[in-house]
């Protein structure tokens, strides 16, 4: 510990990760992807942090190895740590609070740790709430292996969507996320960013692009059902792709 603390991470868990090294008085190193927005990497920053920004697939590598050579602390994986999943499982148990009986609750996917935990803490309450995943059409490799019956590789295309989708599924999570779900979507860029305005007209919330994915599906209708939870989940976001949004655009 003493070493520091290390994450790779595009950023939420990054800043959590980096609020828990100030605490200890430890430092904190940040692995990310070279495509990470600046307002995350400020943010990071901001907390003590030092960010290391990579290339897309080598902090891919870092994620399926748990390892950055060259950087010495312990990894804290951003996905597969089963603490991480315990304490997003909290999430499921607030949602069961305010809305005893939802008729389905939809989670962004990046790597499946938030929706593991989510539906863990869910389904172990409320065995009949349907559990949707979602991601952008442009990185949606959990849809394509859901459809195809086993862990597929995709084509990952970078977007304003950054903090979900992927070119592929880590096999652990493929391996907890399988039983929990009863599906999956995917939403385009154009549903995402109108998502955004609507969250930020309507309720006065700013989203970012991954914390669009769940409205985006629930606007849809593809979720059915009458009474749906979408998981908000991040608002970092640069003003530069905020202000496209809410100007009627999608950032390219």
């Amino acid at each position: 510990m003493a070493a520091g603390l290390v994450t790779a991470s595009a950023g939420n868990m990054a800043q959590g990760v980096a609020w828990a090294a100030r605490e200890l008085d430890v430092p904190c190193t940040v692995i990310a992807p070279d495509h990470a927005p600046e307002t995350k990497v400020a943010a990071i920053e901001r907390l003590g942090g030092r960010v290391i920004k990579v290339p897309f697939e080598r902090w891919w590598q870092a994620l399926e190895e748990s390892h950055f050579e060259g950087v010495e602390g312990l990894f804290l994986h951003p996905v597969e740590n089963e603490d991480v999943m315990a304490g997003n499982g909290t999430i499921g148990l607030e949602i069961l609070e305010d809305l005893p009986d939802p008729d389905a609750v939809l989670i962004p996917w990046g790597g499946g740790g938030l929706t593991v935990g989510i539906a863990s803490g869910i389904k172990a309450q409320r065995r009949g709430v349907k559990i949707y995943a979602v991601e952008p059409e442009t990185a949606a490799p959990l849809n394509a292996s859901l459809a195809a019956g086993s862990p597929q590789e995709i084509e990952y295309q970078p977007s304003f969507v950054d903090g979900a989708g992927g070119r592929s599924l880590l096999p652990k999570m493929w391996a907890l996320g399988g039983p929990l779900l009863d599906g999956a979507h995917s939403v385009s860029l154009d549903e995402t960013a109108a998502a955004i305005r609507m969250l930020a007209e309507r309720a006065r919330v700013i989203a970012e692009g991954a914390g669009a994915l769940a409205p985006a599906a629930a606007l849809s209708g593809r979720a059915g059902g009458s009474k749906i939870v979408s998981v908000v989940s991040g608002g970092n976001i640069d003003f530069s792709t905020l202000a496209v949004i809410l100007a009627g655009g999608t950032p390219t």
